[in-house]
């Protein structure tokens, strides 16, 4: 005898919950167990229907999350040390090797081309303007 069938929709929201659980705190040191009970699932089932939904393991959509705010503090200039911690890694090595192995890059060399960006971009802004609309405004000479 199986037990209560509920309707996709109620077990939907709560994966969507989960995620939103993963998205506000993963900065903190959560758990499987902290994000399974979020859902109100096994740890388990709840692996197995996450992955099902968004294609990725909770610690891999969890790791995810991690490098892409790491790369948007990164874009704003921060150290990468001050980045690891505040992204929730407890290590810089870990955090180091884990953003290579996402991204093909070390953190540094990543703030270092972000850095570089910018300064070229201030020293040439037109070269990321188009060219018609830097001409409509006559930024451009004819």
């Amino acid at each position: 005898m199986e037990g209560p069938q509920y309707p996709k929709m109620y077990l939907y929201r709560r994966l969507v919950q989960a995620k939103l659980f993963i998205d506000t705190h993963y900065a903190e040191p959560i758990d499987l167990d902290a994000i399974a009970d979020e859902a109100a699932f096994s740890k388990f089932h709840f692996i197995k229907q996450f992955k099902h939904i968004y294609r990725k393991t909770p610690h891999q959509y969890l790791i995810a999350v991690r490098v892409e705010k790491a790369m948007q503090l990164l874009n704003d200039g921060l150290p990468v040390t001050e980045v690891c911690y505040s992204v929730g890694f407890e290590s810089l090595g870990s955090f180091s090797s884990l953003f290579k192995r996402v991204t093909g890059i070390t953190p540094s060399t990543y703030l270092a081309r972000q850095q570089a960006l910018k300064a070229h971009q201030a020293s040439a802004p037109l070269n990321y303007i188009p060219g018609c609309f830097a001409e409509k405004k006559g930024w451009l000479k004819k």
